[in-house]
């Protein structure tokens, strides 16, 4: 494998990660360009139009710089994977295959090939030698089939609070509550008047550790002719994910408890129930999305709407939404429940140390594989959401 084929790979790989970070943000520009028309049509005098008209200024900005440095990251990404492409084109073609009994590959046969689709799973398709490809896919030999694994929830709500890494066991947090407080006009050399004062409040946090094994015997590792540390690596890593996952869900079921009744009761708490400066999402429960996923508008039209732009898929009332098991974002099975508002305002997720899984030796011809994760989690903001118990409308009521 050339060594600087897999350099490039590597280098595509953080770039393609640096453009997934720019894309989410292009889908808060967007709801920024969203709550600022909501702005615009709701400013009743001269003074509220003055301040937009900063805010505005400001977002054109931020959205054109945005918008040139995402242009320029989709441009290098494509040279560079133009320039892996034919990197790829001028590699040694692949050798004759020399079949042994019963026409079977060769035990060194099997070890290029497998080198080689290991490197193409890592590199995300980007090397491709050492194997065969059948329309941009690898051909997988029958010999290094894996066994079947069953589908896994690939939801990280991680991705949806703040996470604030620290360097300590336990601390203190600052937190400012969103004010309505505005800057006044003043004539030429005046004095500056004073702000008003934010509200400054700090949440403790204490980290905790979550960690445990999954043993492994060497016999194992040698007689299979699939890849058992890395199945057992992933599926410590999703049990880390399952984890977190929980212990945010858990947090977002303390927001302030409301009862909400069909759609116009969603529409009301959005529209009104939450301030205007709370980007809202929607965290519910698979039972509740099944409801919702049923209602329409009066023209027949299905109120959720795929989108390109969010990260879950799903939108609705124009606002994300993210869906969790019934048991998760509630307590059973059925439960029309779910978190309606901010997360990233509402809470926080102080990371301690990310999931790391290192081998520890074992008193018996064996390994055990560990996982290991530090981390807590908060309520930061109690006005950025809503937990909410839903029950359909009744027509004609």
């Amino acid at each position: 494998m050339a060594l600087k084929q897999i350099m490039l790979a590597k280098k595509i790989e953080e770039k393609e990660a640096e453009l997934e970070t720019l894309r989410t943000r292009s889908s808060e520009f967007e709801t920024r360009e969203k709550e600022l028309e909501t702005a615009i049509n709701e400013a009743k005098t001269e003074e509220e139009r003055k301040t937009l008209d900063g805010e505005i200024e400001k977002f054109t900005s931020e959205k054109k710089e945005h918008d040139s440095k995402r242009e320029a990251v989709e441009e290098e990404l494509d040279g560079m994977r133009e320039e892996l492409r034919e990197l790829n084109e001028k590699a040694p073609k692949n050798k004759e295959r020399k079949k042994g009994e019963m026409g079977k590959r060769s035990d060194e046969e099997i070890e290029e090939m497998r080198s080689g689709i290991n490197a193409y799973v890592k590199s995300k398709g980007q090397l491709r030698t050492g194997f065969t490809t059948v329309e941009g896919g690898a051909l997988i030999p029958e010999e290094l089939l894996a066994p079947q694994m069953k589908p896994k929830d690939e939801i990280d709500l991680r991705n949806y609070v703040k996470v604030v890494p620290v360097n300590s066991s336990n601390g203190k947090y600052p937190v400012i509550t969103k004010s309505n407080g505005k800057m006044n006009t003043v004539a030429e050399l005046e004095k500056n008047p004073e702000l008003a004062k934010p509200t400054i409040s700090k949440v403790n946090y204490e980290i905790e550790t979550r960690r445990g094994y999954i043993p492994i015997s060497q016999e194992e590792i040698d007689d299979a002719n699939y890849d058992v540390t890395g199945l057992i690596r992933d599926e410590i890593n999703s049990q880390s994910l399952n984890t977190s996952n929980a212990s945010i869900a858990a947090v977002l079921k303390t927001a302030t408890p409301k009862a909400v009744t069909g759609i116009d009761g969603l529409k009301d708490l959005v529209n009104k129930g939450i301030k205007k400066v709370y980007p809202v999402k929607f965290i519910i429960s698979a039972s509740l999305y099944a409801e919702l996923d049923k209602l329409k508008d009066k023209n027949g039209r299905y109120l959720l709407q795929d989108s390109i732009v969010t990260q879950s898929g799903k939108i609705l009332l124009e606002r994300e939404v993210i869906v969790l098991d019934d048991d998760m974002i509630g307590t059973k099975a059925g439960d029309l429940v779910g978190f309606v508002g901010d997360p990233n305002s509402f809470m926080a997720y102080f990371d301690r140390k990310r999931t790391s899984v290192e081998w520890v030796d074992n008193q018996i011809y064996g390994k055990l594989l560990a996982g290991i994760v530090r981390y807590d989690v908060k309520k930061t903001d109690a006005d950025a959401g809503f937990y909410i118990t839903y029950t359909n409308a009744v027509e004609g009521a």
